[in-house]
């Protein structure tokens, strides 16, 4: 099953977003469409239609994701959405052994009023204390990026825990090596339409005492 985008994204005051899904394989298929939650937001804001459908060989699936929201959002939000493609049996009866393949990608929630802001990680704010750097997303968007960034101008390796930072939210990077000396951090960021960007650096904040 083949999503057409690698990033759904739905907006408020649109209330659904779709994605279009092809059965690239030779046989039917039962598509199979979960929302998942990140372990850090556990409510549910949308549900999924159809959850399970069949699809031909070579037919594209239509599906739509509807939000269930209960109070306007304030920031951007983060799900996931898996697409799952179950083949059918070939023979009633015959002994054959399926494998399924899944799509896991992001869907995020845009709110009503918020403008759309195409490279949210140059709102990122990096800081270092002591022997400890840290990375705030005081903004209202969801940031995507690599885990691995390149502290300079030593080159010296880091890695963030996962690959997004919520709003409001802070990581504590893993650091390699000395942090003196350590100026900028440069990043590889994904956009919100999952497109590839040229890597971004940023200054380091230094906090004595």
């Amino acid at each position: 099953m083949q999503p057409e985008t690698t990033v759904v994204v739905l907006y408020e005051d649109e209330g659904e977003a779709t994605i279009n899904i092809k059965n690239t394989d030779a046989g039917p298929a039962l598509l199979h469409s979960v929302v998942e939650n990140v372990p850090e937001d556990l409510e549910p804001l949308l549900i999924v239609t159809p959850p399970i459908t069949r699809v031909e060989a070579g037919d594209t699936q239509r599906v739509r994701f509807i939000s269930t929201l209960k109070q306007p959002l304030v920031t951007q939000r983060l799900k996931r959405v898996s697409f799952e493609g179950i083949p059918q049996a070939r023979a009633a009866g015959a002994a054959t052994i399926g494998i399924t393949l899944r799509q896991n990608l992001p869907l995020i929630l845009h709110p009503k009023g918020l403008p759309r802001h195409h490279t949210p990680w140059e709102l990122l704010k990096w800081q270092r204390a002591g022997e400890r750097l840290t990375v705030h997303n005081d903004s209202a968007y969801v940031v995507r990026l690599a885990p691995d960034v390149r502290l300079l101008p030593q080159g010296l390796p880091a890695t963030l825990q996962r690959t997004y930072i919520l709003p409001g939210e802070a990581l504590i990077a893993k650091v390699e090596g000395p942090l003196s000396g350590v100026v900028e951090v440069e990043i590889q960021p994904a956009t919100v339409y999952g497109f590839s960007v040229e890597n971004y650096r940023a200054p380091i904040h230094t906090e004595e005492g």
